[in-house]
């Protein structure tokens, strides 16, 4: 049985901008009152007025992609990295289209920076998801939507979630199959704030619900690619810190503005030396190791097999084995890092000390784990440990 033709029309709610609603979208953007500070960081050498002119005579998302977003990466790349290596692109083939599964450490430039290595490399870039928490403003719908990025709805009663759940798996499926076009989504919901990539089987079993009749068909139509990024110093480390401080007994519930911060704290804070690897395709054929698996276990087995490309890819750094060593209060991994990488990496934990905090010993371990688990996560599942 094939997969169904599905009418685009059923996905207007979730879907980002057609061509035509462009120019509306660029116009909101030049006239918010953000704009002046976004033009600044975008095209810090031209005048205000001209990069409103700029914007205004965009008619089409790849105009908006290939002008503002690229330059956006671009400056991010120049500003706030030291290195940004790319690996795995000999795995893309031509005339393909993947469902990108990544690891998630920061809310827009683990997407934003693939695109932008897509774009170098002369092929399409690919629908993003994006959390409706995160579209709370008119300019973050208008920016995220004019760049490919569709809305994921979360929470609500059961009945809500699954609705909402079968709803992405078809817009994924009309998008990969029908558009022809890959999207980019991450591995679970939310970003991993304590240095875990783990995938959630729930995303593996949301995305066969848009085709229940065949388990193995439902992912192997998708082309599943993992992708592993990593970063030298963790986006929003400091913040993702202190968020899972304060959640340890407790809902942490976010205030007003926090995301829009993280994600400004992503693109300025430093992050030394950034990795992304395409990782090696799901195939037909690993997926059919698991087609006597119930559908609960096939899910779990899925996501355990896009752990292990996901894992095995991240690329460590001296930060990782420093926080391990600090952690564990040893020197087993003394000889990959220099004493000078030891004080930078004791300075930024001395930051928490402008922090009112009650366990402060709590906290410090909380902040090492972020950067010593990719060690453990990676020994877990047998792989070695080691600097690139």
């Amino acid at each position: 049985m094939p997969s169904a033709t599905y009418d685009p029309s059923l996905f207007d709610d979730i879907r980002p901008y057609y061509d035509s609603e462009i120019p509306a979208a660029m116009e909101r953007i030049a006239e918010s009152e953000f704009f002046p500070l976004l033009a600044s960081y975008v095209y810090p050498d031209e005048p205000l007025d001209q990069v409103r002119l700029r914007l205004r005579s965009f008619r089409t998302i790849r105009d908006f992609q290939f002008e503002v977003m690229k330059n956006v990466n671009a400056q991010v790349l120049a500003r706030s990295t030291t290195a940004f290596n790319v690996s795995g692109l000999e795995r893309l083939l031509p005339n393909t289209d993947y469902l990108y599964v990544s690891n998630h450490r920061d809310i827009v430039l683990d997407s934003s920076l693939m695109q932008y290595v897509l774009y170098q490399n002369g092929r399409d870039t690919t629908e993003i998801t994006f959390g409706a928490n995160l579209m709370s403003s008119p300019l973050i719908i208008d920016i995220g939507k004019s760049n490919k990025m569709f809305r994921v709805e979360r929470g609500g009663s059961m009945r809500d979630f699954y609705q909402s759940s079968r709803h992405l798996s078809d817009y994924i499926r009309f998008v990969i199959l029908q558009k022809k076009q890959s999207v980019w989504i991450a591995q679970r919901n939310g970003r991993t704030k304590d240095g875990c990539d783990r995938t959630d089987q729930g995303i593996i079993k949301m995305f066969c619900l848009s085709r229940p009749d065949d388990k193995i068909a439902a992912l192997a139509d998708l082309n599943i690619l993992p992708v592993s990024i990593s970063y030298e110093w963790e986006p929003c480390d400091v913040l993702k810190a202190l968020e899972l401080y304060a959640s340890r007994f407790a809902k942490y519930v976010k205030k007003p503005g926090e995301d829009l911060n993280s994600i400004l704290t992503g693109f300025v804070q430093h992050k030394g030396r950034v990795a992304l690897t395409f990782c090696k395709p799901i195939a037909r054929e690993e997926l059919l190791a698991f087609d006597g698996c119930t559908k609960t276990e096939y899910h779990k087995q899925v996501a355990a097999l896009i752990d292990r490309r996901i894992v095995e890819a991240y690329v460590l750094s001296p930060n990782n084995f420093i926080a391990h060593d600090l952690r564990y209060g040893q020197t087993h991994y003394r000889t990959l890092y220099s004493p000078e990488a030891r004080e930078k990496f004791e300075k930024r934990m001395r930051r928490f000390e402008a922090f009112d905090i009650d366990e402060p010993d709590v906290l410090r371990d909380i902040f090492l784990a972020i950067y010593a688990n990719p060690i453990d996560r990676k020994k877990e599942l047998g792989f070695k440990v080691e600097l690139p």
